[in-house]
């Protein structure tokens, strides 16, 4: 080795470099977009099952004298309610005077019903970010 090349490596320094990134966002405004929901009103007809009950009271006199009231009893799809009248002799008796015999009938009917019903949708539209926008006034 030289002593001059010793002397000159001593002397001569190379710098370094380093790039550093920094990542960030940014806002960018790329257009605009209206939306509107406009309600529209659609007439239809809608089907329906109705139910419609129905009692039908027939009255069968009894007139039996009874000790004490008997009670309201059903036999297949009839129920039976006693009506009762106290009646005033030489001494008081409870007497059956009738039972009413309640017999339900349910009936069903389809019908259609003329009904009013309201939609609402969305209608977007997008504007390009290169036009300005109205001025507001």
């Amino acid at each position: 080795m030289r002593p001059n090349d010793t002397e000159r490596d001593a002397a001569e320094t190379l710098p370094l470099a380093e790039e550093r990134l920094t990542v960030g966002r940014e806002t960018v405004e790329s257009g605009i977009v209206r939306v509107n929901t406009p309600v529209e009103t659609l007439h239809e007809i809608v089907e329906a099952t109705l139910r419609e009950e129905r009692v039908e009271i027939t009255r069968v006199p009894v007139d039996a004298v009874v000790e004490r009231a008997p009670p309201v009893r059903t036999e297949g799809e009839v129920t039976i309610v006693p009506v009762l009248e106290e009646v005033l002799v030489v001494e008081k008796r409870l007497v059956l005077r009738e039972e009413l015999h309640i017999r339900r009938r349910t009936e069903e009917r389809a019908v259609e019903i003329p009904v009013e019903r309201r939609r609402q949708h969305a209608v977007v539209e997008r504007e390009d970010a290169t036009e300005t926008p109205p001025e507001k006034g």
